[in-house]
């Protein structure tokens, strides 16, 4: 129904690429000056960095195995040394200025502030590594969103990038130049036509047919900037109250006591502890603007529930705020971000870590630097990915329940320290290197054996004690 209430609520349905075209550039440029700008939206971003990467990056385990079904260790541990001596900086991408953690960390956060990311595939010499291969970022602004047109061959570019008949991309028109670039380009704008094979342009597709990303906050854009225009309407008024003392008046204006400043500006000083008395037909009045508002703080928190629900995080974690949380509120709120965190982990492993490793293993496997035969590309492409974990908010229930669950055959080892960010090879390993030098050593380690027959003799003197104290009632 179309009613007065209703008037203003559009019906009409457009396509994803006509929605996009005028905005997305609007949309960008916002989330941008909003990431430079505003406190919460550049918090957003280091959240979106520090979760879905973490401290260490989304580790890469190589789980290949030989026809008997035995993992090949020679070739895993081959593989994983020298993607990890390809991942240093001044390999991993072809400007040499960014290592692979750094390169994780720049595209899932330039996805999130921009919608999108193009990240370039360059292989050969122009690589400039010993692998042939290596990687070029190049900012979204770079696909045109004017450029839309109809081929000879029937392929029709939409924003910049060339699709077939079923809407697959097929090359991608990149602007030579960056449109914001203040240098003069002579003959207007030029393009590149760079195949798809050769780049990679992941985004979070919303509707059928999006043919490109949109900034993440676009929900809650306009809301970060008013709060922002808020808040420092509130400083400015806060500190100028603190700053303007009062007035003097006088009925005839005549007979001031005070100074004039350079601009014609009627002032007189204050000191503390000094009292003066005022000239003839003058009188006081205080100046007291109120600012901060009582209710500031009720109406910020308000406004920034809002933008949490928007970008998909919790309002206490966004606003650093943990005034008036309980375990149990705290504990739900930690439980859903981190599914949200989950999943832009996983979506970040299937669009970005395993198509590079990919890419670059071929690559890797026809240099001299490998043994292995190029033949056998399937059997080595076997990486398992490690994204970070998290402790639990009560670590003592996390592991009591996770040694319950491993004993009740619910979950295996290798599950629980995924869970943590860890892998059970390694952790076995280390288990191993210890053991091995407390014997060099001399030193008996503790056995978790130990601990648990203390702590049943602990709860069977609990168990004692409660029972005397009952006999005793």
């Amino acid at each position: 129904m179309v009613d007065r209430l209703t008037a203003d609520w559009t019906t009409i349905n457009k396509t994803a690429k006509a929605e996009l075209r005028y905005a997305l550039k609007s949309l960008r440029a916002r989330s941008r000056e909003l990431a430079r700008n505003n406190d919460y939206a550049r918090k957003f971003l280091k959240m979106v960095g520090s979760n879905v990467v973490g401290p260490q990056g989304i580790k890469l385990q190589v789980r290949a195995r030989d026809d008997n079904g035995k993992l090949d260790g020679f070739a895993n541990d081959l593989i994983e040394k020298h993607f990890m001596r390809w991942g240093r900086p001044g390999s991993c991408t072809v400007d040499g200025k960014l290592g692979w953690m750094d390169a994780q960390r720049l595209f899932i956060e330039s996805v999130a502030r921009d919608g999108e990311v193009l990240v370039r595939k360059v292989r050969g010499r122009a690589a400039r590594n010993d692998y042939g291969f290596a990687l070029q970022f190049i900012e979204a602004d770079h696909l045109d969103e004017g450029l839309n047109d109809t081929l000879r061959n029937g392929n029709r570019i939409e924003m910049g990038i060339e699709f077939n008949a079923w809407k697959r991309p097929v090359a991608f028109h990149i602007l030579d130049k960056h449109p914001g670039s203040d240098t003069y380009s002579v003959g207007g704008r030029t393009y590149s036509r760079v195949p798809a094979a050769d780049i990679y342009h992941p985004f979070i597709m919303e509707r059928a047919g999006q043919p490109r990303g949109v900034p993440w906050m676009a929900s809650a854009m306009l809301h970060l900037q008013m709060i922002g225009g808020y808040e420092e309407a509130e400083l400015v008024a806060a500190r100028i109250g603190a700053s303007k003392m009062g007035f003097f008046t006088s009925p005839d204006a005549d007979g001031y006591a005070g100074d004039e400043d350079d601009d014609g500006n009627l002032t007189m000083e204050a000191e503390p502890g000094l009292f003066e008395q005022l000239p003839s037909g003058l009188s006081v009045e205080t100046f007291d603007p109120n600012h901060p508002n009582s209710q500031y703080s009720a109406f910020i928190k308000a406004a920034l529930r809002g933008v949490a629900s928007g970008i998909g995080v919790s309002y206490n974690a966004l606003a650093s705020d943990l005034e008036g949380v309980n375990y149990s509120s705290i504990r739900q709120g930690a439980l859903d971000e981190r599914d949200l965190w989950r999943v832009l982990q996983w979506w970040d492993i299937n669009h970005f870590c395993a198509p590079v490793f990919e890419d670059w293993l071929l690559a890797f496997l026809t240099t001299r630097l490998s043994s292995l035969p190029p033949r056998k590309f399937d059997k080595f492409n076997a990486p398992v990915w490690s994204p970070r974990g998290w402790q639990w908010i009560d670590p003592l229930k996390e592991v009591k329940a996770n040694i319950e669950a491993v004993n009740a055959g619910f979950k295996s080892r290798t599950d629980v320290l995924a869970e943590q960010g860890r892998d059970f090879e390694e952790t076995l390993e280390q288990l191993a290197a210890e053991q091995e030098l407390s014997d060099e050593h001399g030193l008996q380690l503790s056995e978790g054996s130990s601990n648990e027959n203390e702590n049943e003799n602990e709860n069977e003197n609990d168990q004692d004690a409660e029972a005397d104290k009952n006999g005793d009632d």
